[in-house]
C-alpha cells in the first residue's frame, strides 16, 4: 500500500499559497483494508474514506469511464491494481495531477520532496499555464466551470487557460453537455469563483467559450454589450479589492441588466424619469430568473432585488429629501439593523467607481490614440499639442456618445 498527497495540497504549496484541505490517494488497497485501518466509508458512487482522527478525505486510485451526460455520467473502477499515474490521469488540469508520497494512513509526512509529475503540471506551473491532463477532459462538463473558476483564481498570480485547453471548454460548450449540469452544481463552481480574486475572468470566460450562453441565454445577452460587460467586469474586480460579500457581488454581476443609460445619465435626471419603473422591473425579472435557474439562495435573491429597487436613490442618498431616506430605510429595516443598507450603499458605489474606472479607461485610450501623423505636417511648436489635443477630445466625445 501507498498513499499519496494529490491535487490542491500539492498545487498550492508549491506556489507558496496557504493549504485549506489536504486529499490523499491509495494506492494498492481496498475498502475493507481501510474499514480495518479504522476509516469511514462516505463515497456512494466511489470509495472515499474520512480519515478517522483528522477526518481528511483518502480515495482509493481509481479510474473513470463515460457512461452518460453530465459530470455524473461514468462508471468508476477501484481496486488495488489501479496506479497512481492511472488516477492522476483522470484530472482535470496538470497542476491538480501532481502528487507527493507520505509515510502512511496515519502519518502524512511527505517521504521526501520528490514531486510526482507525470503530466507536466510543474512546468505548466512554471510557465503560468492552465493546462488539461488529457482529451479526456470533454467527458465532463463540469470542467469548464472549474477551469473558469481556476482562472479567476490564479490570474493575479499571472496564470491563463491555455489555448487548447480554451479550444476543449469552448468544444463542450458546442456539445451540449452542459445542458446536463444541475443548478445546484453550477451554483456551487459559480458562488466559489465569485469569490475569488479576479471573480470577473469566471465570467469572462464562460462567456468567451460560449458557455455563459448555455448557462444563462439572458446573462449572455445582456453581456452582448460591450460597455456592460466592460462595467461588470470593473465592478467585479473592485468588488474583490474591497472584499465585498458575496451577495454583494452577486448583486453587482445581476447590475449586467440594468440599461446603460439607467447607469451612466445622470442619476438625478434618471431618478425622474418616466421610464425607470419599467427599466426596473425587467431588471428584478431577469434577476428573478436566474435566481430560479440557478436555485440562488434567497437571501442573494433579495439583496439583488433591492439593489436595483433602490439603485438611483442610494446612488445619492445623501441629497434625498427627509421623507425619501426614511422610506428607505423603513423599507430596508435598517432602523433596527443598519447593516443590509449599509451594504446596498457600498455596492453602489463600487458600481460607480467602476463607472469612473471605465471612463478613465477610455480618456487613457483615447489620449494614445492620437499621432503625429494625423495632424497637418506644417505645424509647428504649441500648435502641435494644441492640434493632438484636439484629435483626443473629438475621439473621446464620439465614444462617450456611445454611452
Amino acid at each position: 500500500m501507498q498513499v499519496y498527497l494529490v491535487g490542491g495540497a500539492v498545487r498550492d504549496k508549491l506556489l507558496g499559497k496557504p493549504i485549506k484541505d489536504q486529499d490523499f490517494v491509495v494506492v494498492g488497497s481496498s475498502v475493507k483494508q481501510m474499514l480495518e485501518a479504522g476509516f469511514l466509508q462516505v463515497g456512494a458512487d466511489f470509495p472515499v474514506f474520512l480519515h478517522p482522527t483528522t477526518k481528511e478525505e483518502y480515495a482509493l486510485a481509481r479510474t473513470e469511464r463515460k457512461s452518460g451526460h453530465g459530470y455524473q455520467g461514468f462508471e468508476v473502477h477501484a481496486s488495488p491494481d489501479v496506479t497512481l499515474e492511472e488516477d492522476l490521469q483522470r484530472r482535470d488540469l496538470t497542476i491538480n495531477a501532481m502528487a507527493q508520497q507520505i509515510h502512511g494512513l496515519h502519518d502524512s509526512r511527505p517521504i521526501n520532496d520528490i514531486i510526482i509529475d507525470p503530466f507536466g503540471g510543474l512546468e505548466d506551473i512554471k510557465n503560468k499555464k492552465l493546462r488539461h491532463v488529457s482529451n479526456a477532459f470533454i467527458e465532463d462538463p463540469l470542467r469548464v466551470l472549474r477551469v473558469a473558476r481556476f482562472y479567476g483564481r490564479y490570474a493575479n498570480d499571472g496564470f491563463c487557460i491555455d489555448d487548447s485547453t480554451k479550444a476543449l471548454m469552448t468544444q463542450l460548450a458546442d456539445s451540449g453537455e452542459l445542458d446536463h449540469l444541475t443548478p445546484e452544481r453550477i451554483w456551487q463552481e459559480s458562488s466559489r469563483a465569485l469569490m475569488q480574486e479576479a471573480p470577473q475572468l469566471y465570467w469572462q470566460a464562460l462567456y468567451d467559450t460560449g458557455a455563459l450562453q448555455r448557462l444563462s441565454p439572458s446573462l449572455t445577452l445582456a453581456w452582448k454589450s460591450s460597455l456592460t460587460r466592460r462595467l461588470i467586469n470593473h465592478a467585479l474586480q473592485l468588488s474583490a479589492q474591497l472584499s465585498l460579500t458575496l451577495q454583494q457581488r452577486w448583486a453587482i454581476l445581476m447590475s449586467s441588466f440594468a440599461p446603460t443609460e439607467f447607469i451612466f445619465s445622470e442619476q438625478t435626471s434618471c431618478a425622474t424619469n418616466n421610464t425607470v419603473p419599467t427599466l426596473i422591473k425587467a431588471w428584478q425579472l431577469n434577476t428573478q430568473t436566474i435566481a430560479q435557474q440557478l436555485k440562488i439562495p434567497k437571501n442573494l435573491n433579495k439583496f439583488a432585488e433591492l439593489f436595483a429597487t433602490y439603485f438611483t436613490q442610494l446612488s445619492h442618498f445623501a441629497n434625498l429629501t427627509a421623507t425619501e431616506q426614511l422610506h428607505i430605510i423603513q423599507q430596508t429595516h435598517a432602523h433596527k439593523e443598519a447593516q443590509l443598507l449599509q451594504d446596498l450603499l457600498t455596492t453602489v458605489q463600487t458600481i460607480l467607481l467602476a463607472k469612473n474606472y471605465l471612463a478613465l479607461d477610455d480618456a487613457i485610450t483615447c489620449f494614445h490614440a492620437a499621432d503625429i501623423k494625423d495632424i497637418d505636417a506644417t505645424l509647428q511648436g504649441a500648435q502641435i499639442g494644441d492640434a493632438l489635443m484636439q484629435i483626443r477630445i473629438e475621439k473621446l466625445e464620439n465614444l462617450r456618445a456611445d454611452y
